[in-house]
C-alpha cells in the first residue's frame, strides 16, 4: 500500500454493524463513487456477494466482496473516502501489466510487498477514473484461475 496515508481505521466499534447511513456519514463526497461502484457490480457482475465482517486484528469492520469462493476485494472505510484492495499472485504481473488499470496501480502491484504468494493493488477513491480501474481489476481477478 505504498503512498497510501495510513490512517486509523473507522468502523472499529464491533458492536456497531456499518449501514449505509454510518458509511455514508463517514466517506462524504465519495458517496457518489460508491453507489456508482456498487451499481456497476450489481448491473455486470450478479454473482457477487458482499459480506462486512468484524476483524479483530485490524480492530475494524471490513466488506469482503466475493465470487463463489473466490475473494474478489476487501474493502475499508476511511474518512471522506473509501478503499478496495484486490490481491493477486506473480501470474497475474504480465495481465496487470497489459491492462487498462493505470500506470500508478501497475507499479504499486509490480513493487508491492508480498504476502505469501500474493501482492496487492489498493484504490483509494477520490475520482471518477478510480471506478474505471476498479472495474478492469474486477474483470481480471475474475478471469483469472
Amino acid at each position: 500500500m505504498s503512498g497510501l496515508k495510513n490512517e486509523l481505521p473507522l468502523l472499529s466499534d464491533k458492536t456497531i454493524y456499518p449501514t449505509q447511513e454510518i458509511i455514508f456519514s463517514h466517506i462524504g463526497k465519495a458517496r457518489e463513487l460508491w453507489i456508482t461502484l456498487f451499481d456497476y457490480i450489481s448491473k455486470n457482475h450478479p454473482g457477487i456477494s458482499m459480506e462486512w465482517r468484524y476483524y479483530n486484528d485490524g480492530k475494524s469492520w471490513l466488506m469482503k466482496i466475493t465470487n463463489k469462493k473466490k475473494t474478489v476485494f476487501w474493502l475499508s472505510i476511511q474518512k471522506d473516502s473509501f478503499r478496495t484492495t484486490f490481491y493477486f499472485t506473480d501470474k497475474a504481473k504480465p495481465v496487470i501489466a497489459r491492462s487498462s488499470v493505470s500506470d500508478t496501480l501497475k507499479e504499486q502491484f509490480a513493487k508491492g510487498k508480498k504476502y505469501g504468494a500474493i501482492r496487492g493493488i489498493t484504490i483509494q477513491y477520490k475520482r471518477k477514473k478510480d471506478l474505471k480501474d476498479a472495474q478492469e481489476l474486477i474483470r481480471l481477478k475474475l478471469s483469472m484461475k
